[in-house]
């Protein structure tokens, strides 16, 4: 087995969690913290901040903001960049009862299914905020937030919070109050209902809301989309992912001006309808050879807005609206507000549906650059500290995978392009392939696995094979074991036996025993 530990610069103000395993490759691990004084870091991430910031806006943006200044007088926006953590408010949206990721759902919170061995979907937003240095973030989500609270309130804010900062993450939960008594209705109803609390944070200085989404797969830097938001001075301005046409179809599609305002919407537009969606992305920034293959712009669903302009849309111009990006971003283009495109040239994935959520994983281990990897000394993404031990291979045979923190990977096993949970157990003569174990929520005793009939114990069983499934935690499967979907079923839901098939892919529900010799 060949392991791979990638060592990350340490950020100045935060903590982070533990990086997976990887068994790609073997790479020597390099101290990347210089010995300086805790004021000098401060420093030298400002200006690090700062300089990638600059390099980070389009050009047009950089040119017209000066014409404006020798109109207006000078204005320092880098000073309103170091300022986002007392001027920017972090809201992610997670979502309602995530019935298209059913059964991961079916006892968590969407923001809060695992993802890549060692986190969560949440992580992914909340450590893009804390990266760019927006420290205020509040997680709105109604379905099944226990393990969500409980994940945020131990992973983040003894590290994001201080005497000094004020910064938080905190969910916010679906409740009656004398105002409403219904469940939110969507994404912009979830905001209404809570726009009380946000008016709080407002008269504390808020000035812009960053609106996320709590199941997208993305590294990003919202430093240089608020400077860009507020260069133009836009009341919204909508991230924006350039596309070709044959994924243009399968997004919602904005249309812009010379100066890259948005002056159209089109929902998954076909045809003449798509034909008509087309823009010149060169327009935000897109070089001029992509720009020729991927003539349209998508929104991403994350948008940064003033927080009077959320309001008044919220509370004023469209109190029934339910939703941002099918009704409040297009209603506030119709009445005639800024509403602006920034585009984002970055991998992002929306990860909301089972295979998406598969396929996103298991590229994870793609030989030899991922798409997307958590192995960025300058960007890492945060999770919670579980202080386990590392993983343990016993003459085991592991191929393009990842390995999660406190795995016992035990004789005769061969594990390949898959990735492998926390605390994950597979006995003897396992073979894994093509899936996507979560692990185990704990480590469990002889006395607590008596209590289980036949004393099975969590993970694989001696002798079993898995191939293209989801296992989610805890789930107990027997020895001699087959999770191969022989027959090619397509769509399948047989939840009284522990498994539903979704897009050929078996999904082990959480908590499930499957007993020996079994066939799936």
């Amino acid at each position: 087995m060949q392991e791979h530990l990638h060592s990350r610069g340490m950020r100045c103000d935060g903590a982070h969690g533990g990086l997976a395993a990887s068994v790609s490759h073997i790479s020597r691990a390099r101290c990347l913290c210089p010995q300086t004084s805790r004021r000098a870091a401060r420093q030298a991430c400002a200006v690090t901040a700062t300089i990638s910031l600059e390099r980070d806006v389009p050009l047009f943006l950089q040119e017209r903001e000066a014409q404006r200044s020798k109109e207006a007088g000078p204005q320092d926006f880098d000073l309103q960049v170091q300022d986002m953590s007392k001027t920017v408010l972090g809201i992610i949206l997670g979502g309602g009862a995530g019935s298209r990721l059913y059964p991961l759902t079916k006892k968590r919170a969407k923001p809060a299914v695992p993802l890549g061995a060692n986190y969560r979907l949440i992580d992914i937003p909340v450590s893009n905020c804390i990266n760019s240095n927006v420290n205020k973030i509040y997680c709105l989500t109604q379905f099944n937030s226990a393990s969500l609270n409980r994940h945020l309130s131990q992973a983040y804010n003894a590290n994001v919070g201080g005497y000094s900062s004020r910064g938080f993450v905190e969910v916010l939960a679906a409740s009656q109050s004398p105002v409403s008594k219904a469940w939110f209705q969507g994404t912009a109803d979830a905001v209404r209902q809570y726009m009380w609390l946000f008016d709080d944070a407002v008269r504390d200085g808020i000035e812009d809301f960053l609106i996320l989404a709590g199941d997208h797969l993305y590294r990003m830097n919202y430093q240089g989309f608020v400077l860009a938001h507020r260069k133009t001075g836009a009341d919204i301005t909508v991230a924006a992912l350039p596309t070709d046409e044959k994924k243009a179809t399968a997004f919602g599609l904005m249309k812009i001006d010379g100066s890259g305002r948005i002056v159209d919407f089109a929902e998954k537009p076909s045809g003449d309808a798509l034909q008509a969606m087309r823009v010149d992305t060169t327009i935000l920034g897109l070089d001029a050879e992509r720009a020729k293959d991927e003539p349209y712009i998508a929104s991403m669903g994350i948008y940064v807005a003033k927080a009077s302009a959320i309001r008044d849309l919220l509370m004023k111009h469209y109190p029934q609206a339910n939703d941002f990006g099918s009704e409040i971003i297009p209603g506030a283009k119709d009445m005639g507000m800024h509403v602006q495109a920034y585009l984002y040239q970055g991998y992002w994935e929306d990860i909301g549906t089972v295979e998406a959520f598969y396929e996103s994983n298991l590229a994870l281990t793609d030989n030899p650059t991922p798409k997307f990897s958590f192995y960025d000394r300058d960007a890492p993404i945060y999770t919670m500290s579980r202080f386990l031990p590392p993983s343990k291979v016993q003459d085991a045979e592991v191929n393009n995978s990842v390995l999660g923190d406190g795995c016992v990977i035990r004789a005769g096993s061969t594990i390949s392009h898959s990735v492998i949970g926390l605390r994950s157990l597979i006995g003897e003569r396992c073979k894994v392939e093509d899936a996507l174990m979560m692990g185990a929520d704990y480590y469990e005793t002889l006395e607590e696995c008596a209590l289980i009939p036949g004393c099975l114990p969590m993970g694989l069983g001696a002798g079993t094979h898995v191939r293209k499934c989801i296992i989610d935690k805890n789930a107990r499967i027997g020895s001699n074991v087959r999770i191969v979907n022989q027959a090619g079923v397509r769509e399948a839901n047989r939840e009284e036996e522990g498994f539903v098939i979704k897009d050929s892919i078996v999904v082990v529900i959480k908590d499930t025993i499957i007993p020996d010799n079994t066939v799936i």
